[in-house]
This record gives structure tokens, sequence and C-alpha cells, in this order.
């Protein structure tokens, strides 16, 4: 069992940037991939970045890529998703979520078993 809770959400101008932070409780959070859901108003959830229990192995969705930073300190229990450039397309709630023992990412959002809240991400033009 594996409870996430988001943070790091709020209001920027385009071209900010902010630091999402999801901390994971459960003891098998360090053997354990994760990965980061968006969803806007009236569109479908949908993946932007994933990472691989060890962390040597990450996915980003084309939208994102070269802006958006994923990572994870498996000490602190924490995976981050660092956001530059940011765009006022990238305005939608964040959700972190991780697989039931699997240690490699996956891209779909059937493949995660647990979800945080989200936190609301908007950002302005």
């Amino acid at each position: 069992q594996v409870q996430l809770v988001e943070s790091g959400g709020g209001l920027v101008q385009a071209g900010g940037s902010l630091r999402l932070s999801c901390a994971a409780s459960g003891r098998t959070f360090s053997s354990t991939a994760m990965g980061w859901f968006r969803q806007a108003p009236g569109k479908e959830r949908d993946i932007v970045a994933a990472i691989s229990w060890s962390g040597d192995s990450t996915y980003y969705a084309d939208s994102v890529k070269g802006r958006f930073t994923i990572s994870r300190d498996n000490a602190k229990n924490t995976v981050y998703l660092q956001m530059n450039s940011l765009k006022p397309g990238d305005t939608a709630v964040y959700y972190c979520a991780a697989p039931e023992g699997r240690t490699g990412w996956g891209t779909l959002e059937y493949e995660y078993d647990y979800w945080g809240q989200g936190t609301q991400v908007t950002v302005s033009s």
C-alpha cells in the first residue's frame, strides 16, 4: 500500500517555474516506479513524466521535453517534478501516481494503482 501527497502547485506567469513534490508513505516506495500525470478541464488525464525505481530511466511527454525534469529521492520517499518555461497550456491538475509492484515506468493511466489527490498548476499569459 502506498499513500501519495502532492504539493507545490500554484499560480505562475508564463515563462516561470514551479517544483512539485510528491511525498509517499509505504515501505515499497524505493522499489516502485513513479509517474506524474495531469488533467486539464474537459480533457483526459495524460502522462507527463515517469521515473524508474532507481531513477536511472525516465520518460517525458513530447509536450514537456526539455522543460520538465522528474527526479526522486528514495531516502526521503519523495518524487519531484521541476517545471521550467511554463506555458498557459501547462495549466492542469497534476497528480503523482505509483504502480503496484512495478520497478519500471509505464505511460498509461491503467498501469498505476495509487494516486495522490492532485495539485493545481495555473499558468497565466
